[in-house]
């Protein structure tokens, strides 16, 4: 897509800010455009969201062929019609986003969900380019073509990329892991631990402070990792819970799915402190309990993708020639099975805006076919 010229302007709509700009060749062109979201009021958010586009489109030299959109769920995606969200309160009853910007700017209007187009941004541009590149550096022909994005910050989101198409599923529903039960509180969901808030709330809990209180999730890792005065066993432990429920989430996902995981969001940059436990958590063991016998809690061997010694493991060539019984042919076998959990390459605001650009563009030729 680097050699495609077409424009697309795009928006990353969060429940505090909205964000445009315009994409060409793979590279940002216009300069971030921000505008409060006004989550309560329907008039003035749907007004900041035109004014944005109107703004981005007087900054370009040659006319857009799409407007694709970030925005959070519930929503019926394919028609342009958002939900009843939690963070945007004023899009409660169902609004008609994608058939009012057509109506306004004559354009083709592309919405998914932020984590969707977080893995698409990811497989397309970052992670698994990443990857794949340094195991042709590394003279092994294994190459991996799907991927799991997920983004740690005010929620848990949740994308999966199939052989370079984005899976949304029957009803726009595909990879709710928010949604999925806590592995330390079972009677709540994962969220409330993999999230900024849960980090705040076990620190808050192992200090006897009010939530409200509490340091901000960047605080806590580097009281943690002892750049900071404070509880550092306290902002350990927030984000070891954290790192437990993301890591039990992803091992669900993972037996499911076999294929990459990369970490994006806003607590992302806290993987030093974090990383390591989520990793223990998905080595971890289920024991039998009729003989006690341990099983492994996934078939597939993992890695740590942030970690130099473990890069260099998983990108090792296991592949070994095997004779044809009753031949003299000969074939290969590779015997490992190995999934790698990393970190975005590129950024998450990056990977989103890219992925809704390629969405696009991907979506244009296919009605040009």
């Amino acid at each position: 897509m680097k050699s495609d010229s077409r424009i697309v302007m795009t928006l990353d709509a969060g429940g505090t800010n909205f964000v445009f700009s315009a994409i060409q060749s793979g590279e940002q062109i216009v300069e971030d455009i921000r505008f409060d979201s006004e989550a309560n009021n329907l008039d003035k958010s749907l007004n900041n969201i035109i004014e944005g586009f109107k703004i981005v489109l007087s900054k370009v030299k040659e006319k857009p062929v799409a407007i694709s959109i970030a925005f959070p769920g519930p929503a019926d995606y394919p028609n342009g019609i958002i939900g009843d969200l939690g963070n945007l309160p004023a899009y409660r009853g169902g609004v008609a986003l994608g058939p009012l910007l057509k109506e306004k700017f004559n354009l083709p209007v592309f919405i998914n969900n932020d984590g969707d187009l977080y893995s698409y941004g990811e497989a397309l541009w970052g992670f698994l380019p990443w990857i794949n590149k340094k195991l042709e550096e590394a003279n092994n022909p294994k190459r991996y073509k799907h991927l799991i994005g997920v983004t740690l910050g005010t929620g848990f989101g949740f994308g999966l990329t199939v052989n370079g198409q984005l899976y949304l599923g029957d009803n726009s529903m595909a990879g709710e892991i928010w949604l999925m039960r806590n592995r330390i509180s079972p009677n709540e969901y994962v969220e409330e631990h993999a999230s900024i808030r849960g980090v705040r709330r076990v620190y808050s809990e192992l200090t006897g402070i009010n939530i409200s209180e509490a340091p901000t999730p960047k605080e806590i890792f580097e009281i943690g990792m002892g750049i900071k005065q404070g509880n550092k066993e306290a902002a350990i432990q927030a984000y070891k819970t954290m790192a437990q429920v993301v890591g039990d989430a992803l091992a669900n996902a993972i037996t499911l799915l076999d294929c990459l995981v990369v970490i994006g969001g806003g607590l992302a940059g806290a993987y030093p402190l974090f990383m390591p436990f989520l990793i223990e958590e998905m080595k971890s063991d289920y024991v039998k309990s009729l003989d006690g016998k341990k099983v492994k809690r996934l078939m597939a061997e993992i890695y740590d993708l942030t970690n130099e010694n473990d890069l260099k493991e998983f990108l090792v060539n296991e592949y070994r020639a095997i004779p044809v019984y009753g031949t003299n042919l000969i074939a290969n076998y590779n015997p490992s099975k190995k999934i790698g959990i990393g970190i975005t390459q590129i950024g998450t605001s990056k990977a989103i805006a890219l992925g809704a650009y390629s969405f696009a563009l991907n979506e244009l030729n296919k009605k040009i076919e």
